[in-house]
């Protein structure tokens, strides 16, 4: 037999009934019944029970142990009889009558409990991360990680894509955020950067004539953290493609996001290939956001025609964009939920309110309530009605201010609405692209133009649009792809002219030796020939978070950063010793003292 186990801990069934098995585990927990002790073993693939019988040397060294100390057992499994099998655990038909324990790494008072899984403070958490992946729904997590990366990289591989590594140790860029910088040991004064994203790399591999590239590829960005974004670094499935248009890239990606998803769905419900498109401007209408969660059915219109009619006399909404978010048999509603949106609204959103109007009556003379209803004649509130698409029993909310402005709250409030009446369809993920981004913006701050999003996106209509549409009319072929209202990944159709590019950076006011001095590789790679190329990088954390079913990207990678961005576990960054830092030629300097 083994030296450790003949069997691992969740492979025991009925048919092992009266064999001598040896398995081997933690102590997840202890039950004394009646002089019986049960001891549930756990190991990376389940859960057994052990029972020690009263006076053997097993119930001896079992009711020293704590939980959590590692044994290895030798016993026999026994069917258990049918009213104490425990249908909730695979191996819950049969039990280990212990028969010697040896006692391999005995376990001290615990910092954090792993059985039950209760809520601890993350800190603790973090400090003792090798015990918090212990608990099951963690431990699960990371398993399904595995699963999903070892997925993308089969599905991409089947699609004709080359998996290719590119460096860790670069230049810094320019754009984007803060780098993480590494000093060099033989060029005194000088610095690499951990790589923001592969970006050049990748289309440097295009331009020396490789044709699919992906990569899991790590990322390194110094910003804060959030939900849903991590600290430090994070990985994605890099993806890049020669000689393809903007359709290529979606019908390459579309079958390995629906197959990933339906793989780890667990029965829920995947948006089939393909996925809808929606342009940029129509979801800042609809949904108020250009990551639309299309779970919420909630969908916004514009009524600022209405509110600019004369006989409408609602002051506060003259001149602006109003927008207006349907809720559906929420009339029935009390005051309280009323004024519990319009305060949320004030709270939350930073927003004058959010003002409404419930309909009652027949359709042909409607009557409104609520504070804006008296300032809306019949007439006008039959517009809104049809506008809208709702009927008596349901109300309008309001949103108004720039463009901007009202479609924030709108989007914000829709989001709102859909939790608060129950709309959001649960179980399901619901994919789309947002296409169409605009190529540029007017920049209020500095007023000028400039680029919107990517500015190393090409434009839709190439250089005869820059030269001849008005610069704000010009759409680029960017695109990101969106699951249940989480942004998976940005992509472009990249602007692989020089002269293109050139004239798309003079229009937002940089002239050539600017774009000369900051990104002369890539022009210079570009005039030697470069191929039409394009690609994205969806986050495999995030993907990972969405079929996993939580909203911290910390609940998905094993040894995560602090919101502080330290590694409370094995205390980084740490201070380095004089050596060190005259190896590097680096001399530390204290922060400026902030003045009193």
């Amino acid at each position: 037999m083994h030296r450790y186990r003949s069997h691992r801990c969740g492979e025991l069934r009925p048919a092992h009934d009266g064999e001598a098995v040896r398995v081997a585990g933690w102590v997840h927990r202890k039950r004394d019944h009646g002089g019986l002790l049960f001891v549930d073993l756990r190991d990376h693939y389940g859960v057994v029970q052990v029972v020690a019988l009263p006076g053997s040397e097993a119930f001896k060294s079992f009711e020293r142990l704590r939980a959590e100390s590692v044994v290895v057992v030798d016993g026999k499994v026994v069917k258990r009889t049918a009213e104490t099998v425990n249908a909730q655990l695979p191996t819950g038909a049969i039990e280990v009558r212990a028969e010697s324990v040896e006692i391999i790494s005995e376990a001290a008072e615990l910092p954090v409990p792993v059985f039950g899984e209760p809520d601890y403070p993350e800190d603790l958490r973090l400090t003792y991360r090798y015990l918090d992946l212990r608990r099951e729904t963690l431990h699960a997590n990371i398993v399904l990680r595995s699963g999903v990366v070892a997925s993308l990289r089969r599905r991409m591989i089947e699609q004709g894509f080359t998996e290719f590594q590119t460096p860790i140790l670069t230049a810094s860029s320019p754009e984007g955020a803060r780098d993480f910088l590494v000093p060099s040991r033989l060029q005194p004064g000088k610095f690499y950067a951990l790589p923001q994203a592969p970006q050049q790399f990748k289309q440097l591999l295009m331009v020396a004539g490789f044709d699919r590239y992906f990569q899991i590829a790590p990322c390194f960005r110094d910003e804060d953290a959030r939900a849903d974004r991590s600290p430090g670094e994070f990985y994605q499935l890099d993806v890049e493609m020669s000689f393809v248009t903007q359709e290529d890239v979606f019908a390459a990606i579309e079958p390995v996001m629906q197959g990933v998803f339906e793989e780890f769905a667990n029965g829920r419900a995947v948006t089939p290939a393909p996925f809808p498109r929606i342009a940029y401007r129509e979801s800042m209408l609809k949904y108020g956001s250009d990551k639309p969660d299309l779970r919420n059915p909630l969908e916004i219109v514009d009524v600022s025609d209405v509110f600019g009619d004369e006989a409408v006399t609602f002051k506060a909404f003259k001149g602006k964009v109003v927008r207006a978010i349907p809720a559906p048999g929420a009339a029935s509603q009390p005051r309280s939920f009323f004024d519990k949106l319009n305060e949320w609204a004030r709270k939350d959103m930073q927003a004058p309110g959010l003002g409404y109007i419930t309909f009652e009556g027949p359709e042909n003379v409607p009557e409104g309530k609520g504070p804006i209803a008296k300032f809306v004649p019949p007439a006008q509130l039959k517009k809104l009605m049809k506008a809208a698409g709702v009927k008596a029993g349901d109300a309008l909310f309001f949103s108004a201010g720039t463009e901007g402005e009202a479609a924030k709250l709108a989007g914000a409030a829709r989001t709102k609405l859909g939790e608060e009446l129950g709309l959001i369809k649960e179980g399901a993920f619901k994919f789309c692209w947002i296409v169409d981004f605009p190529m540029f913006e007017w920049n209020e701050d500095e007023k000028k133009v400039d680029f919107s999003h990517n500015p190393f996106s090409m434009p839709q209509g190439g250089l005869e649009a820059l030269e001849k549409q008005e610069p704000l009319t010009i759409n680029a072929y960017q695109y990101d792809i969106v699951c249940n209202g989480v942004e998976l990944s940005s992509g472009a159709i990249r602007n692989h002219r020089p002269d293109i590019m050139l004239k798309a950076f003079a229009i937002a006011g940089y002239g050539p030796e600017v774009v000369e001095s900051k990104f002369g590789g890539m022009l210079n790679a570009f005039r030697f020939g470069a191929p039409p190329h394009g690609g994205l990088a969806p986050g495999v954390d995030r993907i990972v978070m969405l079929l996993a079913g939580v909203e911290n990207l910390r609940e998905v990678i094993a040894f995560p950063l602090n919101q502080q961005g330290q590694d409370l576990m094995m205390q980084a960054p740490s201070e380095v010793s004089l050596k060190q830092l005259r190896e590097l030629h680096i001399r530390l300097v204290e922060p400026p003292k902030k003045s009193e």
